[in-house]
């Protein structure tokens, strides 16, 4: 209806004909003056100086009682006495309601008129902090013969309460949907057996929100899981669905909208969701579920999309997540055989919240080994329960599921690594892998150093805990210490971004376990202050210290390493150690500040020497390299030049090329061979190891080797792999297939005989600095273990010794049906540090800035 239709309805059903002209003159003068004053309020309109004003598609409040007749007949002229009363009715309105039409564009916008009756006063909307006024509703008043209209503008009367707590939510545009999913009741059967596997999944529109565990053959399933989901569409609705979980294939169990928008605001509401499934009339049963609708407000979205996304607005990047779960993924045991071949081509695939992880396919086995190590997010809006299935590759059809099980990361200990065997569902195997939480971000973490505070007590049952007394208890978990290491903080990174920055993390990693601090962003020179704990269980492994740069995709990028063996550690002391690159040979930028704290048995660590070391389960990626093969070819020629020496020694000593040292050499001989005893032999060794403890002790290392000796050319091999990469890449679309296989053969090959030939080396050396006090500990550890073997073969005859070998190498097998057999002798030489080792382990003058030390000094001073 239009402005002149509802004036004129009006006029013809208020007017009294009894009424004169002059009266009725003024009125319709009034209202034309009212449409021109009101249209701006109405439509919308664009005043001089001033933004599109959008107006109310209904009268506003302020609508001055033009029906009233007294006030009519006051006015001398409408036209320009109109502003009066209009600026009189809006500033009662104003004074009523606490905003002005200004703010009414937004109610429109969120579709309020298209659900709002006409006759619903805007009174009744109040916003968010201002008090709710109330007013009768007010009716345009029929004028009868000789009445006159009861309200006035003066006249009115309202009622003001102030209520604490109401919220609106049409003022809001952002809401957290805080979802406690508690349990299943009288669900439906979908199993032969009568019952059911259910399991529950939330959408809102076309996007998963929310996947629940599955709970097994229950029709009343309790799951007791939380979620969050953030909504930004009140009218969307919240949409559950029950399945059943089956290998061959999920089947439904009913499913059940929530009306979002009718939840109370900041209110815990519990609902008996019935299920239902199309036009069937079959009892499904219904969930309990809590619900907890928040409004957000502009300030308080942008923060949660921050935190969500790793920004801040202006002031940059925040750590987005609350935790990082490092996984590494080994093998699987006993799985079922899903080819008509009694075999399956299994793969993995890692769920936690919204991200995914998908393994390699091994194929036709049963006993996978995966030997992969990824990362997954922790959110705190987000579940904690890792999804482990396991799926069998087909080509041309479905993957089949071979099975699956949760893990609830709550209630594992962070930062600190465990050990998962995870039993599929239905006996269908198992999968094992590592599992680490760290990274934890705040001074409410354990592992922050502000909240560190050393307890003697505690540590003293750690001291007690590893000491001579217990050498003999827990020798089958071969945990023979502690190792404690604060990461402080670093200095003079590389800068990895375009701004000149980087956005460093500190990765900590003994053999297997992997910690991690958190990530300090837009920064060169990083504060981390955390503290990790590690079990150790060989003191002769070394702790490998890596920086990297945080991208936005989460991947990183390498800054620096240093590798420190724990038996170098000395408690209590904090130092810098200078960064090296990847190869642990060459100097990066920047240097980190740690303090490290080792307590060990030396009993149970002399016993697990002459043991197999740990394996390590992620191997570096060694690739083929031209000068990596000739170094090993220099390395293996240098040990056989020794070989080749002492033979040409002994040959001139049959030659009698110097008489005197070949008298010497046959009298030698002589006496020798008629007065050995086989006891002497590890005399021998004992007095080697003396000799060159005396040529130790005075040059200070006999093979101690200076900084120059380190390969300079480090950086030149990782440029000519990344050479032979790209020209590889180059050639691949020009070559054939068979020609690109058979280069793959030839480098594996070349790999092959690299690595033969630095095994050689290694071995070589390794035997060498055992007799050149390159690790004290261990020099005087075999010390030790030759001079009791010189009392036992002094003692026992040899033959008796020789018996016993033999029946426990032929009885150990039958007396432990898992027993590994191992070399104890390799096992001790493989603790021995070769050359190239050494050179990764040694320590770099550190770059510390010229502030750091002056205030050093001062201290000093």
């Amino acid at each position: 209806m239009s402005d002149d239709e509802i004036s004129q309805g009006e006029l013809d059903d208020e007017v009294n004909e009894t009424e004169g002209t002059e009266t009725i003159n003024k009125r319709k003068k009034l209202w034309n003056s009212f449409k021109r004053r009101a249209k701006p309020k109405r439509w919308g309109t664009k005043e001089k100086g001033n933004k599109t004003n959008g107006g109310d598609p209904r009268l506003t409040l302020s609508q001055p009682e033009i029906n009233d007749t007294s006030a009519i007949n006051g006015l001398d002229s409408p036209d320009k006495e109109f502003d009066s009363l209009f600026e009189a009715a809006q500033k009662r309105r104003d004074d009523q309601m606490g905003f002005s039409d200004s703010d009414l564009p937004s109610l429109r916008n969120r579709g309020e008129e298209a659900e709002r009756p006409k006759s619903l006063a805007l009174d009744e909307i109040s916003p968010v902090g201002s008090p709710t006024t109330t007013s009768p509703p007010t009716s345009p008043t029929s004028l009868s013969p000789g009445a006159s209209s009861s309200t006035t503008i003066t006249t009115t009367t309202t009622t003001t309460t102030h209520t604490e707590g109401k919220v609106n939510i049409n003022n809001y545009q952002f809401f957290l949907l805080e979802v406690i999913l508690r349990e299943g009741k009288d669900l439906a059967v979908r199993d032969k057996s009568g019952t059911s596997d259910p399991y529950v999944k939330m959408k809102i529109g076309n996007k998963q929100m929310f996947k629940s565990r599955t709970i097994h053959k229950n029709l009343n399933p309790r799951w007791d899981e939380s979620c969050t989901i953030p909504i930004e569409n009140i009218n969307d609705p919240l949409l559950l669905k029950v399945f059943d979980w089956d290998r061959t294939g999920d089947e439904s169990m009913g499913s059940a909208q929530v009306d979002v928008s009718k939840l109370p605001p900041n209110k815990l509401k519990n609902m008996k969701i019935k299920l239902t499934e199309g036009n069937k009339h079959e009892k499904l049963g219904h969930l309990v579920v809590d619900f907890k609708l928040s409004p957000k407000t502009k300030e308080e979205k942008e923060a949660y999309l921050a935190r969500k996304g790793g920004m801040a607005g202006k002031k940059g990047k925040t750590q987005s997540w609350s935790g990082v779960v490092t996984i590494t993924l080994l093998e699987g045991r006993n799985l079922i055989a899903m080819d008509e071949a009694g075999t399956s081509d299994p793969y993995v695939k890692f769920r936690l919240g919204n991200q995914k992880y998908k393994s390699k396919t091994i194929q036709r086995t049963t006993n996978p080994k995966w030997r992969e190590q990824f990362d997954l997010y922790l959110f705190e809006d987000q579940s904690s329960v890792l999804e482990v299935t396991v799926f069998d590759h087909d080509v041309g059809s479905k993957d089949d599921l071979m099975g699956r099980c949760t893990v609830d990361i709550n209630n594992l200990e962070k930062e600190k690594t465990h050990t998962i065997d995870a039993e599929l569902e239905d006996d269908a195997g198992s999968v094992h892998f590592l599992l680490t939480v760290s990274g934890t971000a705040g001074s409410e973490t354990v592992s922050d150093l502000a909240n560190y505070k050393l307890d003697p007590q505690e540590r003293r049952k750690i001291v007690e805990k590893y000491g001579l007394k217990n050498s003999l208890k827990g020798i089958k978990g071969w945990d023979v210490g502690w190792l404690q290491v604060k990461v402080i903080k670093a200095q003079g990174l590389a800068s990895a971004d375009i701004g000149g920055k980087s956005d460093p993390l500190c990765v900590l990693e003994l053999v297997n376990a992997r910690l991690q601090t958190q990530t300090i962003y837009k920064t060169l020179n990083p504060e981390w202050g955390k503290v990790f704990t590690f079990n150790v269980k060989d003191v002769h492994e070394c702790l490998e210290v890596t920086v990297f740069d945080e991208d936005r995709n989460k991947s990183l990028e390498f800054l620096g390493k240093v590798a420190i063996p724990l038996l170098r550690i000395k408690n209590g002391e904090r130092r810098w150690y200078t960064l090296k690159d990847k190869r642990l040979k060459g100097r990066a930028k920047g240097a980190i500040v740690l303090e490290m704290d080792l307590i060990y048995n030396p009993v149970k660590a002399a016993i697990r020497t002459f043991n197999p070391r740990e394996p390590k389960y992620i191997p570096d990626n060694q690739k083929f390299s031209r000068k990596i093969l000739m170094r090993n070819i220099n390395r293996v020629k240098k040990l056989a030049m020794g070989a080749v020496e002492a033979g040409a020694m002994m040959k001139s000593c049959f030659d009698w090329d110097n008489k005197a040292r070949s008298a010497c050499a046959f009298a030698g001989f002589i006496i020798g061979v008629l007065t050995f005893q086989l006891y002497m032999a590890p005399i021998g060794l004992v007095v080697l190891f003396i000799k060159n403890y005396i040529v130790y002790s005075v040059i200070g290392g006999l093979m101690k080797t200076s900084d120059t000796d380190m390969y300079e050319d480090s950086d030149d091999d990782e440029d000519e792999e990344v050479e032979v990469d790209k020209k590889s890449k180059k050639k691949q679309p020009e070559e054939k297939k068979s020609f690109k296989e058979k280069l793959q053969q030839i480098q594996e090959v070349c790999l092959q005989v690299q690595n033969g030939l630095g095994d050689a080396a290694a071995m070589g050396e390794r035997v060498a600095n055992t007799f050149n006090w390159t690790v004290p500990w261990l020099a005087y550890l075999l010390m030790t273990v030759l001079s009791i073997v010189t009392i036992v073969l002094y003692n026992i005859p040899f033959r008796f010794l020789l018996l016993a070998w033999g029946c426990n190498k032929f009885t150990k097998k039958l007396r432990n049906p898992h027993f590994i057999d191992n070399n104890e002798l390799l096992d001790y030489l493989s603790r021995v540090p070769s050359e190239d080792e050494l050179i990764q382990y040694r320590e770099l003058r550190p770059d510390i800035p010229a502030q750091i030390l002056a205030a050093k000094k001062k201290k000093v001073s």
